[in-house]
């Protein structure tokens, strides 16, 4: 079936790369990179392979069942600075992902799909984010929040939900994400994958399915 649409992940796929923008925050903050590694590892871990009858932090952010102060709050009790000090749970999130900084070239080559006829959409899991949504006025012909619609990547109803918004079926949808377990979750529901781990292979894979050029690299 012919690729009509690009669904896409917003965080690591049309921003700089994540641990980039942890690195950064944990060296402003002085936070401890091991600890901090540890409690993530361990929280990401359930979140992706829950275990009956336990709460994840980062399920309950990314669902909207657990609110941005509360994951905030959890995370920071979780952590400690270098030198053993507390670590400030106000306004955690938004530090956390203050080095983000958009990647044009994706921008670019979802203008030039749109162009070209084909429909875009972002599907991102909310971490309490501040998106900029300004930079999405005339970019995507839907947007779905995790903590907005109750559902999480890899939820496969957060796959469908996306898909019925744009009136297709999923094999003509291309979903991008950084995050590899998202992409087999979406790709069991029947959507085309594309596993982002670099900008030039991405735009040129979408441009395979598309049947556009959508930049040159």
């Amino acid at each position: 079936m012919e690729v009509k649409a690009v669904i896409t992940d917003w965080g690591g796929v049309l921003t700089s790369p994540l641990n980039d923008a942890i690195a950064h925050w944990l060296t402003a903050d002085g936070i401890d990179e091991a600890r901090y590694k540890d409690v993530m590892r361990a929280w990401v871990r359930q979140a992706y392979d829950p275990v009956a009858g336990t709460v994840n932090p980062i399920h309950g952010l990314e669902d909207g069942t657990l609110a941005p102060a509360e994951f905030e709050r959890l995370l920071a009790a979780e952590l400690c600075t270098v030198d053993g000090g507390p670590v400030a749970c106000e306004g955690l999130l938004a530090r956390m992902f203050a080095a983000f900084h958009p990647v044009e070239p994706m921008y670019a080559a979802l203008r030039a799909a749109r162009t070209a006829g084909a429909r875009v959409a972002l599907l991102s899991n909310s971490w309490g984010n501040d998106y900029p949504r300004e930079l999405w006025n005339e970019l995507f012909d839907t947007v779905v929040i995790s903590a907005e619609v109750g559902m999480r990547k890899p939820d496969e109803r957060i796959f469908r939900h996306a898909v019925e918004l744009l009136g297709l079926a999923p094999a003509e949808c291309a979903f991008v994400d950084d995050i590899e377990h998202n992409v087999r979750a979406a790709e069991s529901v029947g959507l085309v994958g594309v596993h982002h781990t670099d900008v030039g292979a991405t735009i040129g894979r979408l441009g395979e399915l598309l049947g556009v050029r959508l930049a040159d690299f």
